[in-house]
């Protein structure tokens, strides 16, 4: 049951707050980059009376972000960027006892997820922040009058605009800031198409986020989500991975360290040939499907698994999702092909028994089988990707009316401070260039 704790506020159940309160400062104790920043903004204000939307998955590290965005002066909203990510008792805890405005439910529908981007843009922010691009691209429809490619409660609330107002929304904003991969390839598609029409900093893209987050963050959560969903022993087991980015990079490492025999999928002969160099078995899909018993999806690609790769494989497969959206797998076609489906076999586990005998198991219904079954990337990778957010909005808003209208890296100088400070925290040293370093790789001159 819904409980709206305030006309601002969509959560499922206020109660929950003193539990959300002993997640959020557990994961504190374990984010120090992030509370050093912090610690700066409420000092400093940076973001004073600023306007933020997010649409974020609501954690506990996530609502560490969320501080440290209000601390700097912030007014933020948050909404999840995914229907399973939400962690109630967070969003109860932010609300109560931060006094910061959620609209998020776990298991919540789409007309529910919609109607809460509604409530990111009714905030008129100007500032956003995006992990997947959602509100960004609702923004653009709006704006662009396009209002049949929007959810129906996206469209029901911008017809009530007069379309003054419609661009009015878009002109106040700032920047924006983008979290993971499947966003800033839909940003850059945007950028492409000339309809764009705000700076935005990719800060997915930023080497203190993606070979960290990306990396051990992914590699490690996603692997936990299918264990405490299956209890399943990982050792022996064929794990077919497809794709062999830096998440697909960190799912085959933990896997391959778990004692499994991974398999890779790859279309990009580089990275084919890096995996291949890495150790990995590598091999098209349809062949790995005859031989795998995991599954696992992390490319940001669409219709990776498909209605030919389900019949071929073995009785018992199990199937697992860490892109983005939850187009990875088809399942539609699995569904089409089953002679029966049995939900909640356990928690986060779904049985689809084909018309062969066969049965595959889903988990966590194709969404982020590490924020459906999990809690996602530990803290400690997260304070990194957040602290990166944190200093890139503070960039972003530094530099109004400065940046272009489109997508921009995060400046090195940023990614420099984050690491440092990062390795001070880990107890870690290491040396500066000396002069003579330093003109040597500077200049041109001296040769054999």
């Amino acid at each position: 049951m819904t409980v709206a704790t305030k006309p601002t506020c969509d959560i499922k159940d206020p109660k929950l707050a003193p539990g959300g309160k002993k997640r959020i400062l557990w994961a504190d104790r374990d984010m120090p980059v992030l509370a050093r920043i912090r610690e700066r903004f409420a000092k400093e204000k940076p973001l004073r009376d600023l306007r933020m939307s997010a649409c974020l998955h609501v954690t506990a590290e996530t609502a560490n972000l969320a501080r440290t965005l209000q601390a700097g002066g912030a007014d933020v909203l948050l909404v999840a960027s995914n229907p399973l990510s939400t962690q109630d008792d967070v969003a109860a805890s932010l609300v109560h006892d931060f006094g910061i405005a959620v609209h998020a439910i776990r298991g919540e529908n789409n007309d529910v997820y919609y109607q809460h981007i509604v409530a990111a843009l009714e905030h008129e922010p100007q500032i956003t922040m995006d992990d997947g691009a959602d509100l960004v691209s609702a923004l653009i429809f709006v704006a662009l009058d396009r209002l049949d490619d929007v959810h129906v409660k996206v469209r029901e609330w911008a017809t009530k605009l007069p379309p003054a107002e419609r661009q009015r929304l878009i002109s106040q904003i700032i920047g924006s800031m983008e979290e993971t991969t499947t966003g800033v390839n839909r940003l850059r598609a945007m950028e492409r198409d000339g309809v764009l029409k705000f700076p935005v900093i990719s800060v997915n893209d930023a080497l203190t986020k993606h070979l960290f987050d990306n990396r051990y963050g992914t590699g490690q959560s996603t692997l936990d989500g299918i264990v405490r969903a299956t209890n399943v022993l990982l050792a022996g087991r064929k794990i077919v991975v497809c794709g062999y980015g830096y998440c697909g990079k960190g799912v085959a490492a933990r896997g391959r360290g778990l004692g499994a025999q991974v398999i890779v999928i790859e279309v990009d002969p580089i990275r084919a040939l890096e995996a291949a160099m890495d150790g990995f078995a590598v091999m098209p899909i349809a062949d790995a499907a005859k031989i795998g018993d995991i599954f696992i999806t992390v490319t940001g690609n669409a219709g990776i698994l498909r209605r030919e790769h389900f019949l071929k494989m073995k009785d018992g497969a199990m199937l697992a999702n860490s892109g983005h959206f939850d187009v990875e797998i088809e399942l539609p076609a699995l569904k089409e092909e089953a002679a029966s489906v049995s939900t909640g076999l356990r928690p986060h586990v779904d049985e689809y028994k084909l018309r062969n005998g066969n049965r595959i198991y889903v988990l966590g219904e194709g969404r982020l089988v590490n924020l459906a079954a999990a809690e996602g990337h530990p803290p400690s990778v997260m304070d990194m990707s957040f602290a990166t957010q944190a200093m890139a909005t503070e960039f972003c808003v530094k530099n109004k009316g400065k940046l272009a209208a489109k997508v921009h890296p995060v400046p090195v100088e940023i990614e420099q401070f984050i690491a440092r400070h990062k390795l001070a925290s880990m107890g870690v040293a290491i040396d500066d260039l000396t002069a003579d370093q330093k003109r040597y790789m500077s200049g041109w001159e001296q040769g054999t």
